[in-house]
């Protein structure tokens, strides 16, 4: 019986017929699933507004001096929680790149650390074991020897470590490819804010009202950073920390300059007006390499699909004259 499931597993018309309709119903899923999306600006912004109280909370408690009381209170997953004390994964995986990257990639939360180290550490025990199935049990790789079989094995466990890297990679892109496309338009917004006599606070609270639904992820920090700059003690924090969870060189010029600011005393609306047109500036000279790069790329595609149809549309005719003639 398992020789015949391998049989059937392994066989190349079974493959290809499986693969078509992955590949059909990942057509149909890719053209459906956006008239079935909502948009979650709502959902983010109460998680905003519930990451304002634990900031709240966690500021009184540094100011009453009580440390036997925890300051950030939040739900977490029990089983990870225990999976990651047990095993004292903070220690041996934690540092805090790993918080950071966390934080850019939207991820705030104790209980999505938990769940992010508890990740890293079964993951790998679960491809491996995957895999162990696929070429010892099912015959994969049956054409090979046993020590690239064992190799192919120990590579997918590997895969399995980082995966949850890749994943949190894959959403810090997002976020930051968000981030850049509204920070020249939000920066815009927060210079007329400026001008016309509205506090930093003020300014970037209506920032993130305005632009919530071009670009959530900037929202969020808008109003993260609105929020921290009430309760921290010191301002020039909450602005190092928004340039830390966004990760990106643009805004954190932005926080470097409202920290001179505030610091010197010098006119924000300046630094503002100078910064917006550089993003500007920016984003058109990202515009520029993308359609200057667009000839090189078409190249294959044309070569590989449009010539053959217009050489077999020009010269068959001709074709099928000199086929009728001889």
């Amino acid at each position: 019986m398992s020789q015949d499931l391998a049989a059937a597993l392994t066989n190349p018309s079974m493959l290809i017929a499986l693969f078509v309709a992955i590949a059909v119903f990942a057509t149909f899923y890719t053209i459906a699933i956006p008239f079935f999306e909502r948009g979650d600006l709502n959902k983010r912004m109460k998680a905003v507004s519930t990451e304002r109280e634990q900031i709240r909370a966690r500021e009184r408690a540094r100011m009453n001096a009580e440390p036997g009381k925890a300051s950030l209170r939040t739900q977490n997953n029990r089983p990870v929680r225990q999976i990651v004390e047990r095993f004292n994964l903070r220690k041996a995986l934690v540092d805090e790149n790993t918080v950071n990257k966390l934080r850019a990639a939207g991820f705030r939360s104790e209980n999505a650390l938990n769940t992010f180290l508890a990740a890293r550490f079964l993951l790998p025990f679960l491809f491996l074991a995957l895999a162990t199935f696929w070429v010892f049990g099912l015959g994969g790789l049956a054409t090979r020897g046993m020590p690239m079989r064992v190799l192919a094995v120990i590579g997918i466990g590997y895969l399995g470590f980082y995966a949850p890297n890749i994943y949190i990679s894959n959403r810090i892109g997002k976020r930051q490819h968000s981030i850049k496309r509204a920070w020249p338009d939000a920066l815009d917004l927060m210079l007329i804010c400026v001008e016309s006599g509205i506090s930093i606070e003020a300014a970037m609270r209506r920032v993130s009202e305005e632009l919530g639904e071009q670009s959530p992820a900037l929202a969020e920090e808008m109003v993260l950073t609105t929020a921290e700059l009430s309760f921290l003690p010191d301002r020039r924090m909450a602005l190092e920390n928004l340039a830390t969870r966004t990760q990106l060189e643009l805004v954190r010029s932005v926080t470097q300059a409202l920290i001179q600011a505030d610091r010197y005393g010098t006119p924000v609306a300046q630094a503002l007006r100078v910064l917006a047109q550089e993003g500007r500036d920016e984003r058109m000279n990202e515009a520029e390499k993308k359609a200057a790069a667009l000839p090189p790329k078409l190249t294959v595609p044309m070569i590989l699909f449009f010539l053959p149809v217009l050489i077999a549309v020009i010269l068959g005719p001709a074709g099928i004259q000199v086929a009728d003639r001889f």
